[in-house]
């Protein structure tokens, strides 16, 4: 039987496999988020940009390996029993807070969770040490690198402000260069398009190769030696590729964005893959060196872990391989690309995040500031600088924002990452180009009033989250890393079946998410290309909350009278989807307006009235879903006799009817709309019969009275239900003929 060791350096690398696919599902949205959001080009050719940058820049991570041996604790000071602990927690931990903050679609950084994670074991697995020994607490210190793991921590930290400041700063000088009105700049273009790229190369290539598994000294030397002439090379020849590109008519900032595309990728690669595999090759050597010392684990010293380590370019190749088919077929990688593409955006439109007090106080602090300051500047200036932010004049105007911003994202956030990776600094990938992402979108002027407090809220909450994986992942690392200790192999299993047990969840629940948003923030982004005539849109749109509305009302009946909380707590989280696809279309309401115009239809009364119809409809939805789950929760009477059988026979019959309705505008039903009309009319009056019932039984002083008044609130929604339902039946044909009959074109 394999002993514990052999276990855990088999799960490290099981595990390293796992990590790799959750690490990059939410890094990728630090190198594709301007080329998908400028739409550079298609996806698919992004896709392939991104992945020929990644497997570069696998072969530059070796300068950032001893990150995970010695970065964050002294080895010396430790034995093998205890660092493979301290690993496998910390793998455990990494794998369990990424996934989840992938399925929410918030981006945190992979750096600042694998720091903290070896800090919170480290820390463990020191105290625990030394309380077994009778030594003292105040040795804590030596046993962490609390030197190197500061710098670590606040040059992390510290990269939030630079990168935020670096890339408003870049981007409003380039704005004001280029206007919105970027191709009629054919010099500024050569000079920016040179600089840009030159600073791409000379970061990547120049600095970068220091760390790569196949560059020599004297090959290092030789580029020493010998920057200055090959960067003079460099630049001048991208200023004349550029000049005859432009003679071609050919974009130049395509090639800036794909090629900061590919550049931020390998920097990505360079800087971030030892987050993922670090670890499990410290715990193989780890492992190897124990295995051949004849010594037992918890007096084998771990001081091999200072020596500096090169990893194997096959391995290195293989996880770039894992990151790239990630990178294609993960479903959560795109849900965090969505995350920061729309809060960068130019136009307004449906906003994800709500409100909240910080973001209302900044942004109300700021109209102050700016009201100010701009009193101080001559009117002339202001002018000047106005019209060089005119979004009238965008080029890119199906795109969230354009290829100029697209173009400073990437060279500037390509840099100081590079940079950093040069210095062997560990700093966050995530936190630099979300920052410089952000900083950009406030330069550009893409926060307006009207959605300034909403993109700020989420900017705040995005970056809550990054201090909340600070402290979770110390503490949960710190944690799993106790449990493994004392309980060894029966801990692990049980914290792998539980790492497994909830990345299985948060599969489930953001495909549920997924399914949620997808079709009408797709009708948010796309309103004004959809090829729909307006009867399709609108027909298709009433069928859809029509069959949810008969099915919510049979499924809250069933539950109520079965007495079914889970039932119940169902369709209340239904009836929240439904509300915020209503908040969807009513974001995307003026989009589609505005289309019809073009085409001369007369749209605006047909989709105010589909609006207030949907609100009108969930309304009544909530308000009957939520007396029937306080029902139940409150743990009243079940209901019975009369009450019973008139909620099943009321609610089969208004389903019934709401499928009536819903064909009539597929065209598939065969009566006429007067034969609706009188089965409304019908059905109305069986409702108020049944009403005058309940009040004739209400006079018998031994009914439930809670019961009969639940039974008349619903009965009373079911009426508000149809008559809103027929309502709009009789508008809509009024402003667009239904299809006929299927009786009447048979005739």
């Amino acid at each position: 039987m394999p002993d514990f060791y052999s276990i855990v350096v088999f799960l490290l690398f099981t595990l390293a496999i796992v990590d790799l696919v959750v690490g990059v599902s939410n890094d990728a949205v630090n190198f594709l988020n301007s080329s998908i959001g400028s739409r550079v080009a298609t996806r698919r050719v992004i896709m392939i940009v991104a992945s020929a940058g990644i497997l570069a820049g696998s072969l530059f991570s070796n300068g950032m390996m001893d990150v995970a041996r010695n970065g964050v604790f002294n080895p010396e000071l430790f034995h093998f029993n205890q660092v493979m602990v301290i690993f496998i927690a910390v793998m455990i931990t990494d794998i369990i807070l990424l996934d989840v903050f992938n399925t929410f679609g918030l981006p945190t950084s992979t750096t600042v969770s694998i720091v903290f994670e070896l800090l919170g074991a480290a820390v463990c697995i020191t105290l625990i040490h030394l309380v077994r020994t009778e030594g003292a607490i105040s040795a804590l210190p030596e046993h962490i690198n609390t030197t190197k793991a500061f710098a670590i921590i606040s040059g992390i930290f510290l990269s939030i402000l630079i990168a935020f400041t670096v890339g408003a700063f870049v981007q409003y000088v380039t704005r004001i260069i280029f206007s919105f009105n970027y191709l009629n700049k054919p010099v500024a273009t050569i000079v920016w398009a040179a600089l840009a790229l030159s600073s791409l190369t000379y970061f990547l290539v120049f600095k970068g190769l220091r760390g790569a598994s196949f560059m020599t000294v004297s090959s290092m030397d030789w580029l020493k030696e010998n920057v200055v002439i090959l960067m003079t090379t460099v630049v001048a020849g991208y200023a004349l590729v550029s000049f005859i590109l432009m003679r071609f008519k050919v974009n130049v900032f395509r090639i800036i964005v794909l090629f900061g595309t590919f550049s931020l990728a390998m920097a990505f690669a360079g800087n971030d893959l030892v987050n993922f595999i670090g670890v499990p090759l410290a715990g193989l050597e780890s492992f190897a060196s124990w295995s051949g010392s004849g010594a037992s684990p918890e007096l084998h010293s771990a001081a091999f872990l200072k020596e500096p380590v090169r990893a194997d370019s096959l391995i290195l190749i293989g996880a770039g391989m894992v990151m790239i088919l990630t990178l294609w077929f993960s479903k959560k990688a795109q849900s965090v690309t969505e995350t920061e593409v729309n809060l960068g955006r130019q136009s307004e439109g449906y906003e994800r995040f709500d409100t909240n007090g910080l973001a209302r106080w900044l942004v109300r602090t700021s109209v102050r500031t700016s009201t100010r300051l701009g009193q101080l500047i001559p009117t002339n200036w202001s002018t000047n600088i106005n019209a060089r932010f005119d979004q009238s004049q965008r080029i890119d105007t199906k795109a969230s924002f354009d290829l100029v911003r697209a173009s400073v994202n990437l060279t500037t956030a390509s840099v100081l990452i590079a940079l950093a990776t040069s210095l062997k600094l560990p700093l966050s990938t995530t936190y630099v180009s979300f920052m410089v992402a952000m900083g950009t979108s406030l330069a550009d002027r893409s926060w307006g009033r009207d959605s300034a407090v909403y993109r700020i809220s989420g900017v705040v909450n995005v970056v809550g989250g990054w201090f909340a994986t600070a402290l979770i992942a110390f503490t949960v690392s710190a944690v799993f890393a106790a449990l493994i200790y004392f309980f060894q192999l029966s801990a692990l299993m049980l914290l792998v079946l539980l790492a497994g047990v909830l990345i299985y969840r948060t599969q489930r629940i953001h495909k549920a998410r997924e399914k949620k948003a997808g079709k009408y923030t797709a009708d948010a982004e796309d309103a004004n290309h959809s090829s729909k005539s307006q009867q399709e849109e609108v027909g298709e749109r009433i069928a859809h909350i029509t069959v949810e509305t008969a099915s919510l009302l049979n499924r809250a009946i069933r539950g109520l009278l079965q007495e079914k909380r889970e039932s119940e707590s169902g369709c209340l989280a239904r009836v929240a989807v439904l509300k915020e696809q209503n908040e969807v279309f009513n974001h995307a309401l003026l989009q589609n307006i505005r289309k019809r115009a073009k085409s001369n239809e007369a749209s605006s009364p047909l989709y105010l009235m589909v609006y207030e119809y949907e609100q009108d409809i969930i309304q009544s939805l909530d308000y009957i879903c939520s007396e029937c789950h306080m029902h139940i929760e409150n743990s009243h009477e079940v209901l019975q006799g009369r009450e019973r059988n008139t909620l099943e026979m009321t609610v089969e019959e208004v389903s019934s009817y709401l499928e009536a309705v819903k064909e009539r505008f597929t065209g598939q039903h065969l009566a006429s709309f007067d034969v609706l009309v009188a089965q409304k009319k019908q059905l109305i009056g069986t409702i108020e019969s049944r009403l005058d019932d309940l009040m004739q039984v209400a006079k018998n002083d031994r009914i439930n009275d809670r019961g009969v008044m639940l039974t008349v609130n619903l009965l009373l929604e079911f009426k508000a239900i149809i008559a809103i339902s027929t309502r709009f039946v009789k508008f809509y044909s009024k402003q667009q003929p239904l299809p006929e009959p299927k009786e009447q074109m048979v005739n």
